[in-house]
C-alpha cells in the first residue's frame, strides 16, 4: 500500500521488541520487504533490535533498578510483566 502510494524507501523497526526473533525477523525483514518491493518499493531497510548490544546491556540494570524501587512486590509484578 505505501509502495503503490509513491512511497520508495521504509526503514522498519519494532520497538515492542529487545531482541530479534526468527518468527519477526521471518516478518519483518523478509516477508515485508518482499512485498514492499513487488508493489514499487525501491529500498526496505530491517532496523534490528539491540540484542546483546552495550545499549542494551546498560539499559536492563537501570530498568530492573527502576522497577524495584519502593514496594518489591509490586516492582517484582511490574518487572515479570515486561
Amino acid at each position: 500500500m505505501l509502495a503503490q502510494g509513491g512511497l520508495e524507501r521504509v526503514d522498519t523497526i519494532c520497538p515492542g521488541f529487545a531482541v530479534d526473533c526468527l518468527e519477526m525477523l521471518e516478518e519483518m525483514a523478509e516477508q515485508n520487504r518482499e512485498l514492499f518491493l513487488e508493489a514499487g518499493g525501491r529500498q526496505y531497510q530491517y532496523i534490528p533490535c539491540l540484542n546483546d548490544g552495550p545499549a542494551q546491556m546498560a539499559l536492563l540494570p537501570d530498568l530492573v533498578k527502576t522497577h524495584l524501587q519502593g514496594d518489591l512486590r509490586q516492582s517484582l509484578e511490574a518487572f515479570q510483566r515486561i
